[in-house]
């Protein structure tokens, strides 16, 4: 199974966001799955990654064609595909994906992530979204997804595919179901 994985290409204040980055990565190794991810070796994205290999694991690196990015390819990848655009990356990562996974970030991840689940309420994809909730990361952004149900912009249903854990036995319940 392919997981796509965003995450933030700096490590974070917290060194809680490194260790649960890799052992994720781990996981995904150990279980025969393949990383797909922003192609990075700096901060979550290099965690993730490095631990997916160590464990035995294949993992892809989407690349767009901005200098800033390609300077960070990680060296180990299994695989590399070179997109022209951010854009297109995103939407080649979201391809690739069987379910989705987000370690802490910035607004990169949010954006990757939202994007997703707005194709999910418009099920155009019906597969797992899962926040990894290092000690309550994204809990503003289980709120928000509340709030907008609460409100009226949107039904609990269209947020049926998105869990927050970072409870590895959890997330991999939810990725069976796919």
């Amino acid at each position: 199974m392919n997981i796509t994985v965003y995450c933030g290409s700096t490590p974070g204040n917290r060194e809680i966001y490194r260790q649960e980055a890799a052992a994720l990565g781990r996981w995904i190794g150990e279980q025969g799955h393949t990383l797909v991810y922003g192609g990075s070796n700096t901060g979550m994205m290099g965690a993730v990654a490095d631990a997916v290999l160590a464990a035995g694991g294949q993992v892809i690196g989407v690349i767009p064609d901005v200098e800033m990015i390609k300077k960070r390819r990680h060296p180990g990848l299994t695989e590399v595909i070179f997109t022209d655009t951010v854009s297109e990356r995103r939407s080649r990562m979201i391809e690739l994906g069987d379910a989705f996974i987000a370690l802490p970030g910035g607004i990169g991840t949010l954006d990757e992530m939202t994007e997703v689940i707005s194709l999910s309420q418009l099920e155009i994809i019906r597969k797992p979204i899962i926040f990894f909730n290092t000690e309550g990361y994204y809990e503003p952004m289980r709120q928000v997804l509340e709030h907008i149900v609460q409100n009226e912009f949107g039904k609990e249903s269209y947020f049926a595919q998105v869990i927050f854990s970072n409870d590895l036995k959890v997330i991999e319940e939810k990725i069976k179901e796919k």
